[in-house]
């Protein structure tokens, strides 16, 4: 029983890995989404604060972006909550897929240039340049954080 618990914790662990996604020119770092950028090359710094609400609600504020595609963006990220919370920016089917991971392993450690996992009152950044144009989402998939409102999108649009 125990090999088998520990042979799907490894599965669960390689899983985020391979949604990323690879592309057929073997740039694995690539995914719809875009791809991580250079600080020194950022056009736009945006400031988002993650936190729980009074009434029990958790939020992004803003939650909702609009960037150009080819632009590469400084998110700069505070939580400001008495909680952890994640920034994750992806496709929606991947959000729901690795929200769907999170659920089964909720202390699943992640090292993605996508995301962030941030505790309370800490700081952080995601450098992102957006390659191609459609709407993408931001996520925070700790178990129940999602469900609780802590979600928004990216519209990225043609120059």
């Amino acid at each position: 029983m125990k090999t088998v618990t520990f042979a799907l914790m490894l599965a669960a662990l390689a899983s985020p890995a391979l949604a990323s996604g690879t592309h057929s020119d073997g740039h694995s770092d690539a995914m719809a989404v875009g791809e991580p950028g250079k600080k020194a090359k950022a056009t736009q710094t945006i400031r988002v604060t993650m936190k729980e609400t009074d009434d029990g609600q958790m939020i992004f504020t803003p939650s909702n972006f609009k960037v150009r595609k080819g632009q590469t963006v400084v998110f700069a990220i505070k939580n400001a909550g008495e909680l952890d919370h994640e920034f994750v920016l992806d496709q929606e089917d991947k959000v729901m897929e690795h929200k769907a991971m999170m659920e089964k392993f909720p202390e699943m450690e992640h090292d993605d240039p996508n995301a962030i996992r941030l505790a309370p009152g800490k700081s952080g950044e995601v450098v992102w340049k957006f390659t191609n144009d459609g709407t993408f989402k931001v996520a925070c998939l700790v178990p129940g954080h999602y469900a609780s409102g802590m979600h928004g999108s990216v519209i990225v649009a043609r120059k």
